[in-house]
């Protein structure tokens, strides 16, 4: 099963590089990596399924969407109870193409479930990455500090040095 750090990995496969929007899982190659990574056999037939699946997640994240968006990636797909000397383990019953975009639907799932609001975008609006908050106030608001944050803090500052009415002698 994927976890969090694989959904954030796709949430952040359409970076803002240069000031441009990029999306990484465009490359075939760079796809079929990541599904090969995460335990697929990296097939052509992978490749949609992962895309449109990283696509609803984003916009349902951003709050662009409600989470009914993501029932035609879960459609058809059963969980089945299995029982061995280790107690109850549940096998995901879907295609085997469809088998990582389901479970990058269930990893948002097990986040929200465990971490509810903790998963969101950037605070930066040109950024398009995402984050998991996990600090202890959940006040946590960009990507990156280093990047993002401290980036609008100071083009905050200069707006409001800007805004200040001039002293003049």
């Amino acid at each position: 099963m994927l976890d969090e750090q694989a959904l954030i990995e796709a949430l952040n496969s359409t970076p803002v590089v240069d000031g441009r929007p990029t999306d990484r899982w465009d490359a075939d190659e760079e796809l079929r990596a990541w599904v090969v990574a995460h335990g697929g056999p990296g097939g052509d037939a992978q490749l949609a399924p992962l895309r449109e699946a990283r696509d609803a997640l984003q916009t349902v994240v951003a709050v662009e969407a409600d989470p009914g968006t993501l029932a035609g990636v879960l459609s058809g797909v059963r969980q089945v109870p299995e029982v061995d000397a280790q107690g109850v383990t549940w096998r995901l019953d879907t295609q085997p193409e469809r088998r990582l975009a389901v479970e990058l639907v269930l990893a948002w799932s097990a986040v929200e479930q465990r971490l509810p609001g903790r998963l969101r975008p950037c605070a930066n609006p040109e950024c398009h990455l995402f984050l998991l908050d996990r600090s202890r106030a959940n006040t946590a608001r960009w990507c990156s500090m280093k990047s993002c944050g401290n980036r609008l803090k100071v083009r905050r500052h200069h707006q409001r040095r800007r805004d200040e009415p001039s002293s003049s002698a």
